[in-house]
C-alpha cells in the first residue's frame, strides 16, 4: 500500500489498518519462530507498511493541531 493511498483513508480506517498490520506482524514472527514462514521478506514489508500508516497518522495529527 502506498502513502498516497493511505492519505485518502480516514483516521479511523488508518487506525484499523495499523491494528491489522500489527497483528499480521505478530503472526509472521510466530511463524518464523516455529519455522513455518514461507516468505521471510513479508516481515520487512509489513514493518514498512506499519511505518507508512504511522507516518500518515502523525501527519494528520499535526495538520489538525495547526488548524
Amino acid at each position: 500500500m502506498t502513502a498516497k493511498e493511505l492519505r485518502e483513508l480516514s483516521v479511523s480506517e488508518l487506525e484499523l489498518k495499523l491494528k491489522e498490520l500489527k497483528e499480521e506482524l505478530f503472526n509472521l514472527r510466530f511463524q518464523l519462530a516455529i519455522n513455518q514462514l514461507e516468505n521471510p521478506t513479508r516481515i520487512s514489508a509489513v514493518k514498512k507498511d506499519i511505518a507508512r500508516v504511522s507516518t500518515v497518522l502523525r501527519q494528520n495529527e499535526l495538520q489538525s493541531a495547526e488548524a
